[in-house]
């Protein structure tokens, strides 16, 4: 009989057990969500919400923007998303923030190209060629800006992108010893639906293990200063 009771009280016990480890998980990886959000966002005071908020007074020549690629369609255009970003950069450029803009994206394929898409867009929108720095192996937001400083020698940048993705790029910048500021491209953006704010939470989580625990593999090769 007390056997029977030992075993009868033990079934309560291991439930109880379960659920205390589940509530420590779950509590774990809360805050460990929290602690890399708030890691993630710590330089978005360096962020400018439009280009003429941007102030590059007093860096030394060349200012450069980095513009992050984005989807191109099949006939060469820019999707929305990238052209809104190629778009600002011109606006900087033209305001005489930046010096030169350059370019990184997607170009795995030969089929598939997106620096050089930006750069014929920029080239058709009365930026200089000269001015025009084209890197076609930035698969990444991290590989963009790890090549930004190892490849084309870059102290400092202004990054182009859209505000759910600047503060993201602005960490894995800073972190990889890029001293950036970054300009959105949309001030007062809607709120972004359901799946790009998973996406983006995942992006981040992806981020912070990139940085600080594994980092990727990224192409680099021959240095390319920007003078």
């Amino acid at each position: 009989m007390s056997a029977t009771i030992s075993l009868a009280a033990l079934k309560p016990m291991k439930r109880r057990r379960l659920l205390f480890i589940l509530i420590i998980v779950l509590l774990t990886t809360v805050v460990g969500f929290v602690y890399i959000h708030q890691k993630i966002h710590q330089y978005d005071v360096r962020i400018a919400g439009a280009p003429e908020q941007l102030d590059t007074t007093g860096w030394a020549k060349p200012r450069v923007a980095i513009v992050f690629g984005a989807s191109v369609y099949s006939n060469g255009d820019l999707s929305p998303t990238l052209e809104e970003r190629v778009e600002t950069a011109i606006t900087l450029y033209k305001a005489g923030k930046v010096d030169r803009i350059l370019v990184s994206g997607d170009n795995r394929h030969p089929s598939y190209n997106e620096p050089r898409a930006m750069q014929d867009y920029l080239a058709s929108h009365a930026v200089a060629p000269r001015d025009i720095v084209v890197d076609y192996a930035g698969r990444s937001t991290y590989d963009t800006c790890l090549r930004a400083k190892e490849i084309f020698g870059l102290e400092r940048a202004v990054l182009v992108t859209q505000r759910f993705h600047l503060s993201r790029a602005l960490y894995l910048a800073n972190g990889l010893g890029l001293d950036a500021l970054g300009v959105t491209t949309d001030p007062n953006p809607p709120p972004p639906p359901s799946y790009l704010r998973i996406r983006e939470l995942a992006a981040e989580i992806k981020a912070f293990i990139n940085l600080r625990l594994i980092a990727p593999e990224t192409i680099l090769g021959e240095k390319l200063p920007i003078k």
